[in-house]
């Protein structure tokens, strides 16, 4: 069974950073492509940023210049680096990621979420 598991969420004010990991773990897959989603209060999850298996890498208009999305094979996790943060980055971070187990078919998988505050 094939599990995401995101942690580095945290309080911190404007301006200053912080890093997310995704740690995907389970029977044998390969990650297809890894995505961050972010859901504020009252407001949809919207997508953050991608990176695919071989390296491309997307982010919203609102995050570009601050945000970076990588990956560390090896380790199976994938990061969110987020600098000069804004208040309306607060929201519940989420891993998401397209996943092929061995002998599978692709399929969707999240993790349980992480909370980013940023105080003004």
């Amino acid at each position: 069974q094939v599990q995401l598991v995101e942690s580095g969420g945290g309080l911190v004010r404007a301006g200053g950073s912080l890093t997310l990991s995704c740690v995907v773990s389970g029977s044998t897959f390969t990650i297809i492509t890894s995505r961050w989603y972010r859901q504020a209060p009252g407001k949809r999850r919207e997508l953050v940023a991608f990176i695919t298996r071989i390296g491309t890498t997307n982010y919203i208009d609102s995050v570009k210049d601050r945000f970076t999305i990588s990956k560390d094979d090896a380790k199976n996790t994938v990061y969110l680096q987020m600098n000069n943060l804004k208040p309306d980055d607060t929201a519940v971070y989420y891993c998401n990621a397209d996943i092929e187990p061995v002998g599978y078919l692709s399929r969707s998988f999240w993790g349980q979420g992480t909370q980013v505050t940023v105080s003004s």
